[in-house]
């Protein structure tokens, strides 16, 4: 059945929003940590408070637009409040069984079945849910108060406990109004993030201020916190019954279509994040089959062709009749990198955080709701790294006195080319990946903070004070995996468990409510994530063709020079800012940066700069960190912003 917007938006309420709370009372501080979330929900606030807790939500109304819509939400005598950030897919379902359990509904948001399904099934109602989700709520009765994060990650959820007190909030900037929670760097957290890109939950760059990780919730009662997991993507194989890669392609499409079916529930304008690649252009495609009016599609390029996919994004437009809306990123300014990190709340390399905050604010000036294609490259196999890894079992053959010095000696001698993805530096990067602790898995080929590199940039006070072993977080979490020998569904297990939640889809909650704009990501539903894993990782990779069974689901959709065209993605050219535009802002902060005085050597920091500036080296990964954490340090340690 074909729709036309706004009959499409035909199913349940939702909101995108900000929550925040703790335990005790104090109006004045929940008003405080609601209003650092403003930017996450302008159209509406709404606190509760009585002796044991104080809630405080933001909201952005998605769906049901009315008074009915706002929170804190109670149930029918009040003993149950509710604040809640993110969307019930399968809220249909839900709602007629509480009814004729004898709950009574006087909205119809989905806030209210949240609430409902609590006080049926208690905190097992969370098993029920299918969407993307942060919330808190409080039961007045038990003096229990029940927080929960989804399964994938895909909202964020912030918390302090001390003391028999436990704060939270949706930004760490809302627990930052609370004076008592202290401001310190989590020195571990920066080593690690200088090696992932990113903070490992459950650490963040705030000492005693953690994640909660996904699929996880916390129960606070009697003054005591409790974390445990109600969660884990399981990659035990299914029973096939002799069906092939070509059939079962079918029933991915038709799954994930039902998930882009269902992620287009809106009140408000919605559009999607055309990139160009595979995952957006599917997107569209099925949005296509479900939307007969205005779709709107919006894409980043940039004058520098070697990053840019606006000749794709343009074919599947003009092959889907969307209505089309082009942001050129000339470069970026101190102002953006500024502005993107307070928004982050912690540092974040990701190249593709401006450009994606950039292209947030275009797409806010039009529409409040846009899908986004994350979570095709950890769910189908989609990164470069997946290959380097099946590559390295080939390369390990040659004996290890061979590889190492001597092909890596000569390796490193290899010019740095200026395109995106030179020859010489695919080699030099696999090289140098390979090298790493096999324990580091497939991640070995993302991480930056080599040994020849964290030796002489870290002061000795630093080092005697971390945990430098730098793949002990990808073990502890490899050991939870459950489909046996298969590597490269071991590998899907660490991107989705590991990386995913902490990175790509943190950059994509930080980055759109920075202009109140909700994305969803219809890839990441749990129930189309859980039946891929349970395929063959060969199905997945097949050779070194990534998402192998996804481009086959998709023939017949799109054309094939979107299906089969390799991977590239709308990073920013870092690289060549920070020779050019960025060098004199880059060499006076990480001079001046007090975290960077203290904790690294500056002496050896401005090698890298000189190295990385005449082209001998190319240090962008590394010197891109710095320049974040000094960023971050100066905003919310030193100027307590």
């Amino acid at each position: 059945m074909r729709l036309t917007l706004p009959d499409a938006a035909r199913t349940v309420s939702g909101l995108m929003c900000g929550i925040a709370g703790f335990t005790g009372r104090d109006e004045r501080l929940i008003g405080r940590m609601t209003d650092a979330l403003a930017h996450r929900g302008p159209d509406q606030h709404g606190h509760y408070c009585d002796d044991f807790v104080s809630l405080g939500h933001r909201r952005l109304s998605i769906i049901d637009l009315s008074e009915d819509g706002r929170q804190p939400m109670s149930n029918e005598d009040g003993t149950v409040q509710i604040i809640f950030n993110g969307e019930i897919y399968n809220y249909r379902e839900l709602k007629p069984e509480l009814e004729r359990r004898g709950h009574k509904f006087k909205s119809r948001s989905d806030t209210e079945v949240i609430v409902h399904a609590y006080e049926e099934y208690g905190i097992e109602a969370v098993q029920k849910l299918r969407g993307m989700f942060a919330f808190a709520i409080w039961d007045s009765r038990k003096k229990l108060l029940w927080l929960a994060r989804d399964r994938i990650g895909i909202k964020p959820l912030y918390y302090h406990s001390k003391n028999g007190r436990l704060v939270f909030a949706s930004e760490i900037k809302g627990i930052l109004q609370d004076t008592s929670v202290p401001r310190r760097l989590n020195r571990q957290a920066l080593y690690d993030y200088l090696g992932f890109e990113f903070v490992p939950a459950p650490e963040t760059m705030f000492e005693e201020i953690f994640k909660l990780p996904a699929g996880h919730q916390l129960v606070w009662q009697n003054g005591e916190t409790k974390i445990s997991q109600f969660w884990d993507l399981s990659f035990k194989q299914r029973k096939l019954e002799g069906r092939t890669p070509d059939e079962v392609a079918l029933e991915i499409r038709d799954l994930l279509d039902q998930c882009v079916d269902s992620h287009l529930m809106s009140d408000v304008p919605l559009g999607v994040f055309l990139s160009g690649g595979l995952d957006s252009s599917a997107l569209v495609a099925l949005m296509r089959r479900h939307i007969s009016g205005t779709l709107r599609t919006f894409t980043i390029g940039y004058p520098d062709k070697t990053f840019s996919e606006l000749d794709y994004a343009k074919v599947v437009a003009d092959h889907l009749g969307t209505e089309h809306h082009v942001l050129m990123i000339e470069g970026i300014t101190e102002e953006d990198i500024e502005t993107s990190l307070y928004h982050f709340d912690e540092p974040m390399t990701d190249l593709s955080s401006i450009p994606l905050m950039k292209i947030c604010g275009e797409a806010r000036k039009q529409i409040t709701v846009c899908l986004s294609g994350e979570g095709g490259d950890e769910v189908f196999a989609g990164y470069d790294r997946f290959k380097a890894s099946k590559m390295n079992r080939y390369y390990s053959w040659i004996p290890k006195p061979i590889r190492q010095p001597l092909i890596s000696s000569l390796v490193a001698r290899l010019p740095d080319q200026t395109q995106k993805k030179g020859a010489f530096n695919v080699i030099k990067r696999f090289i140098e990946g390979s090298c790493l602790p096999a324990e580091g898995e497939h991640l070995r080929w993302q991480y930056f903070l080599h040994e020849h590199l964290a030796g002489p940039l870290f002061q000795d006070g630093f080092k005697k004070s971390v945990a430098l072993e730098p793949f002990r977080l990808v073990r502890d979490h490899a050991a939870k995996f459950d489909g046996g020998s298969d590597v490269l569904n071991r590998e899907l297990y660490l991107d989705t468990r590991f990386e995913m939640a902490d990175s790509v889809l943190m950059k994509v909650d930080k980055m759109s409510m920075r202009h109140s704009l909700e994305v969803r990501v219809p890839l990441l539903d749990h129930v189309f994530v859980e039946t891929n894993a349970a395929l063959p990782g060969d199905w997945k990779l097949k050779g070194f063709q990534t998402k192998y069974l996804f481009r086959k689901a998709l023939e017949g959709l799109l054309p094939d020079e979107i299906i089969y065209r390799g991977k590239q993605g709308y990073s920013l050219p870092v690289k060549n800012l920070l020779r050019v535009q960025l060098k004199d802002y880059m060499r006076t902060l990480l001079n001046e940066s007090q975290v960077i005085r203290e904790n690294m050597n500056v002496p050896f920091v401005n090698t890298l700069i000189d190295e990385h500036l005449a082209q001998k080296h190319n240090h962008n990964h590394i010197l891109w960190g710095m320049i974040t954490v000094a960023v971050w340090h100066r905003r919310f340690i030193e100027a307590q912003g």
